[in-house]
C-alpha cells in the first residue's frame, strides 16, 4: 500500500479539511500519516498520527518545528507528501529529493492577502514567498481549493486539480443533530474574527438587536485577530459586549453544538483581498446544518445563496441590514425552516465533499501512475 504524508506546521490538530475530509478519503487506498501540531501520536481510526511542535510565529516554526518535522517524517519514506502552507515548500523539496511526489495545496491567494495580513507581511517575507512559490509551480503538483486561484496560478509545469472545500455531510451529521433554537435568540459564526470579516458589523447589529431581544447572543469561534482597542472603538461594543462570547479556536466538534441552537449562521466578509472571488467554507457548513445563511452580497455568493433561497445576501458594511435579516429569522419560524431546508437540499445536490473526494482520489492515482511510468522509463 502506497504511503501518504499530510503535513503542516500551521494547521491545528483538528483542522476539518485535513482530518475530517482528506485523510478519511485517502484511508481506504493508502497508508495515511498525518503530521500536525498538537496531535496525539499513535494510530486512530486507521490514521497514523505524528505530533509536531506548536508555535504561533513563523521564525520559531522554521527554526524548531521544521527540523522536528523533517526528522520524524523523512524516515517514513512517503510516496506522496501533501503540504498545506507555503512555508513547507523547502521541506517538501527535500522530500522530493528523497523520491516522494509532492502535492502543494493553495488555500488562499497570498498575492492578494498580503495587503491585509497583520504579521509576516514585510518585504523579505513577500520576496521569499514569491521565490519558493515559483519553485513549487515548476516542481510540484498543485491543488487549489477555489477556481479563482487559477487566475493567479497559470503555466503550471505539472498536472493540477481544483478540489473545493465543500462540506462533508456525513461529518456534519455525525457532529451535530439539528434541533430547534433555544429560548434566547442565538447567532453562530465560525471563522477568523477580524475587521475584514465584519466583526464590527456583527457587534453593531447585536447592539441594535439587544434593544428588542435583551438576551440575544452572538457566538464567535476561531482566532481573534482584533486587539482590545479596536474592539472598544466599535460604536456598539459597550452595549453589545455582554451579549457576545469570543470562544477562540475551538474544535469543530465542540463549536457545532452551538450551531443547533442558532437562528442563523453569519458568513460576512468585506470586499478585500481574495474574499469576493472565493467561497468561505462556513457558507456550505451552515447550509448543511439547515441554518439560514447571512452572507455578503458578492455576485459569487448571491449565485449560491439567492438561487437556492437559503438565506440573505447583504452589504458587509451595513449592520442595520444584518439586524433586519436576523430579526426575520427570529420572528418568522416558517421562513427560518424554509431557508434552512433549502440550504440543506443545495448542499446535498452539489456543494458537498462527495464529488471532491472523487477528484482527490483520481488526482492521487494519476500522480502515482506518472511516477510508475517514470520508473519504467528509467529502467529501459
Amino acid at each position: 500500500m502506497k504511503r501518504v504524508l499530510l503535513i503542516s506546521t500551521v494547521h491545528p490538530s483538528t483542522d476539518s479539511r485535513i482530518m475530517y475530509k482528506i485523510a478519511p478519503s485517502l484511508r481506504a487506498g493508502y497508508e495515511v500519516f498525518c503530521a500536525l501540531p498538537g496531535l496525539r501520536a499513535g494510530i486512530r481510526d486507521g490514521l497514523h498520527l505524528v505530533c509536531l511542535p506548536k508555535f504561533g510565529r513563523l521564525l520559531p516554526r522554521i527554526l524548531l518545528a521544521h527540523p522536528v518535522a523533517l526528522f520524524k517524517c523523512l524516515r517514513l519514506r512517503p510516496d506522496i507528501v501533501h503540504i498545506f502552507v507555503p512555508e513547507m515548500i523547502p521541506l517538501a523539496l527535500l522530500f522530493q529529493w528523497a523520491g516522494a511526489k509532492v502535492v502543494y495545496e493553495i488555500q488562499e491567494n497570498l498575492f492578494k492577502k498580503f495587503a491585509i495580513k497583520r504579521y509576516n507581511n514585510g518585504l523579505i517575507f513577500k520576496k521569499l514567498f514569491r521565490f519558493f512559490d515559483s519553485l513549487a509551480r515548476q516542481k510540484f503538483h498543485c491543488v487549489f481549493t477555489d477556481d479563482a486561484y487559477l487566475n493567479e496560478y497559470q503555466h503550471l509545469a505539472k498536472p493540477f486539480a481544483v478540489i473545493h472545500n465543500y462540506v462533508s455531510l456525513p461529518v456534519m451529521d455525525a457532529l451535530v443533530h439539528t434541533g430547534a433554537p433555544g429560548q434566547r435568540p442565538e447567532l453562530f459564526y465560525l471563522g477568523v474574527v477580524s475587521m475584514e470579516r465584519c466583526v464590527d458589523t456583527m457587534i453593531n447589529a447585536v447592539a441594535m438587536l439587544k434593544k428588542q431581544y435583551p438576551d440575544c447572543h452572538l457566538h464567535l469561534f476561531c482566532p481573534v485577530r482584533v486587539d482590545k482597542k479596536e474592539l472598544e472603538a466599535i460604536a456598539g461594543y459597550q452595549q453589545a459586549k455582554a451579549n457576545i462570547t469570543f470562544h477562540g479556536y475551538t474544535d469543530q466538534k465542540m463549536a457545532l453544538k452551538y450551531a443547533r441552537r442558532a437562528v442563523a449562521g453569519i458568513a460576512l466578509l468585506k470586499p478585500v483581498a481574495d474574499y469576493p472571488e472565493s467561497f468561505p467554507t462556513k457558507l456550505f457548513e451552515y447550509m448543511a446544518l439547515k441554518l439560514p445563511v447571512i452572507t455578503s452580497d458578492f455576485p459569487l455568493y448571491k449565485r449560491i445563496v439567492e438561487e437556492s433561497q437559503s438565506g440573505f445576501c447583504i452589504s458587509p458594511y451595513d449592520p442595520e441590514a444584518l439586524y433586519h435579516a436576523v430579526q426575520c429569522c427570529i420572528s418568522d419560524h416558517a421562513l427560518r425552516l424554509k431557508l434552512g431546508n433549502n440550504g440543506r437540499k443545495a448542499a446535498e445536490a452539489s456543494h458537498n465533499w462527495t464529488s471532491e473526494e472523487v477528484k482527490l482520489l483520481s488526482f492521487y492515482n494519476n500522480i502515482l501512475l506518472v511516477q510508475s511510468s517514470d520508473l519504467q522509463m528509467s529502467t529501459l
